[in-house]
């Protein structure tokens, strides 16, 4: 009668391969971490770059709705750079994200910028994401047809 045995031996394995599942997570750990911040923290200031926009259009709006009272008795709608600036700058401000202002030939243009933080990235060293948006407006009189 012959028997047959049949034994596993840890000897099976080379030594060459002891520790390449180590070196392997070692290395694909961090590139899975970036790769979850992407999509986490990326995300994250998509959703905050569209804040930042309707933030900027809103205060552009509110901007260019401070007319000068003089020239509106007159019948004609011209922004007063002043107060555009400050109403545009005050929208910013208790939309809490302060914005700079600026008036040019009755077109107000309202830029916001700020950092969000991240969750996932900052354990790579990436602390911060910088949004920003700009927009404009401008007032205008009655009905307009194909204009922006």
């Amino acid at each position: 009668m012959m028997t047959v045995s049949t034994r596993w031996s840890d000897k099976s394995l080379t030594s060459s391969e002891n520790g390449s599942f180590t070196v392997a997570l070692v290395l694909l750990l961090p590139m899975l971490m970036v790769l979850l911040g992407l999509v986490i923290d990326g995300g994250a200031a998509f959703v905050a770059h569209q804040a930042a926009a309707v933030e900027a259009e809103q205060a552009a709006r509110a901007g260019a709705g401070a007319v000068d009272v003089g020239f509106l008795r007159l019948g004609i709608v011209r922004v007063d750079p002043t107060q555009a600036v400050a109403a545009a700058e005050r929208f910013t401000q208790a939309a809490g994200h302060p914005g700079s202002a600026s008036v040019a030939a009755g077109l107000v243009t309202v830029h916001v910028s700020y950092a969000v933080p991240t969750t996932i990235l900052g354990m790579v060293g990436i602390a911060w994401l910088h949004v920003s948006a700009s927009s404009s407006a401008r007032n205008l009189r009655g009905v307009t047809v194909g204009q922006s």
